[in-house]
Formats: structure tokens, sequence, C-alpha cells
């Protein structure tokens, strides 16, 4: 027979559970309460600002009221900063991304852990970096590109949007593939200083992101893209091949852009979070507004799917910033 005290204990423990699931389910019912803080760590107009403004815009329907703040400063690290210090009430998500999660973290002095100082929420979307060369460059195909680095050793420089960008570790990377550490980085400030230097010629090749505007340029001639860094073709350029489809396997390089919250967040409303993006996400009128813009949309995301993703990140990326010593102030 049980004794009278193990009945007990067996009675006080069923009665938490019972306690903690009507808690749970109480905190689940009444999220939101009041407009939830989107953190986005950079200065609007940029990749993040255009997605978060998106997603926000789709949750007024889903989850409520969404505030975004911007707080740039030190490629990200500010921002998410402030959410990794932040309540994890559920109030304060950060719109993070591969400066903030990835490059920062690796490359800079760490502010915060970005795996285990937050919760991954969902992954909304990555964008491809591309090898993009002026059309006076006599290659059209990214073979042709290799073959001509290595018949004019010294003689090709790539150009960046900076030092730690991402499109500086995708032509760190397209270095190592080729064994040419001869190719000179040209680092600009910004995306669009790059850019405007690559369409009239003054550099000859860049590693621009996949955006509208650069879409155009190709389009229009004023630029060649010869191959994206995603694992897959992009709906926006069907007819690009993938670096892996042109021959050089391991040239995958994708920025990507996430919803994180401060770690301890209850999962309960982690996860109420993340079936509103997964049916944002769903939607075709959202998709269309994200590919548009040039990103690829993470249609098949779940906070376990956004935690691997970013750890899978950093193995890909942490040999090849401390093979480059990369860092940053």
């Amino acid at each position: 027979m049980m004794k009278r005290r193990d009945v007990l204990g067996l009675g006080a423990a069923a009665f938490a559970t019972g306690a903690l699931r009507v808690r749970a389910a109480f905190a689940q019912a009444k999220y939101p309460e009041r407009p939830i803080r989107l953190i986005i760590p950079f200065a609007p107009g940029g990749v993040n600002d255009v997605i978060g403004r998106i997603w926000a815009d789709r949750m007024k329907d889903l989850l409520g009221q969404i505030v975004i703040e911007n707080q740039g400063g030190a490629g990200g690290s500010v921002g998410a900063a402030a959410v990794a210090r932040a309540q994890p009430d559920g109030y304060t998500l950060l719109l993070g991304g591969g400066g903030s999660q990835l490059v920062n973290p690796l490359a800079g002095k760490p502010l915060y852990d970005p795996v285990k100082d937050f919760e991954s929420i969902a992954m909304l979307a990555v964008t491809a970096l591309t090898a993009t060369v002026h059309p006076s460059l006599p290659v059209h195909s990214l073979k042709e590109l290799i073959d001509y680095a290595n018949a004019n050793p010294g003689k090709l420089s790539y150009g960046s949007a900076g030092v730690g960008s991402f499109n500086h570790l995708t032509g760190e990377l397209f270095k190592s593939l080729i064994k040419r550490p001869d190719i000179v980085h040209v680092p600009y400030k910004g995306a669009g200083p790059a850019m405007n230097d690559l369409v009239s010629g003054h550099i000859l090749f860049a590693t621009p992101n996949v955006t509208g505007p650069v879409i155009q340029m190709q389009q229009s001639g004023k630029v060649r893209i010869l191959a994206v860094t995603t694992p897959n073709r992009l709906v926006a350029l069907p007819d690009i091949p993938t670096a892996v489809e042109a021959g050089l396997p391991g040239m995958i390089s994708q920025n990507f852009v996430g919803l994180y919250a401060p770690a301890k967040t209850p999962k309960e409303i982690v996860e109420q979070i993340a079936r509103a993006t997964q049916t944002a996400m769903a939607d075709k009128e959202f998709q269309q507004r994200l590919i548009t813009s040039g990103f690829e949309v993470s249609r098949d995301t779940t906070p376990e799917k956004a935690r691997r993703f970013l750890e899978d990140e950093h193995a890909r990326w942490r040999p090849i910033i401390q093979a480059i010593g990369l860092k940053l102030d």
C-alpha cells in the first residue's frame, strides 16, 4: 500500500502540473494584450526593414499591432543586444539576420550569444548573392570567370558593400574555392555605391544581393549575373544557374532574415507567433511582395528549423571568417 505522504506527493505533483498547464493556456489565450515591439537592428530602407514592414503589416489581422523600432549600430549588434536583454514576455522581438546573428558574433566583440540568448521563431526569407560582372568583361558563365581569373593573375578585383558584409564573405568564399587569393577586395560604403561603380565599369566584378534593382539591371543589360549562390534557382531569376550547377560545389551563400525573441520566452508564445507567421507566409500576396523585392520566402519554417538553420550557418562561416582573419570593431 502507498504511504499517505506518497499519495499527498503525487497529488501535489498532479496539481502543480495542472496549474502550469492552466497558466500556459491562459497566457496563450491572453497574448497579446498590447502592441508588440519589433526591433529592426538597422536603419530604415535596408533589406531587414523592407521585410520587417511587410511582416508587420500582415500581422495586424493575425497577431495584433506591431510597432517597428529601427535601432541601428554596430552592424546590427546594438538592436540585437537590446532584444537579448529585454523581458522574455513576447512583447519585444528581433528581426535579425546575417549581420546581427552571424557575422558580428563571429567576427566582432560579441555582446550576446546569437543562439543561447534568443529563441528562434521563424525564418522569413533568404536573399541570394550573385557573381555579377560588367558586360564589357568577356565572360558569360561562372566557369569563364574562373578561367579569366586564372589567366589574369592579380588583375581581377571584386566590389562589395563593405568589410564584413555578406558580399565580402561571398567574394572570399569564391576566392578560396577557386584558390585565387590574388583577387582583390574593393570595399564600398554600402551596396549602392558598389553597384554604381559596377554599372559604370569602374569595377568589373561584384557580389551583390539579389534585389529588385539588381534584377532590373540584369534585365536591362547593365550588368550580367553569372550565377546565384542559393542551393536552388530563384523564382525571380529562373534562367540564372546556381553556382553549384555552374560547376562550383560549396559556393552557397545566402543572407537571411528571421524572427527571434529573448531566451526563456514561453514556448506557447513562441509557437503562437510562429503559427501566425506560417499563415502569413502561405498567403500568395505576401509571397509575391517578397519575391518581387528579390527575396526567397521560407515557406516551411518552424522554430526548430529556424534554430537549426542558424547553427548550420555558424558551422559554415566560422572557418572562413577565421581563415581571412576578419575582425570587426
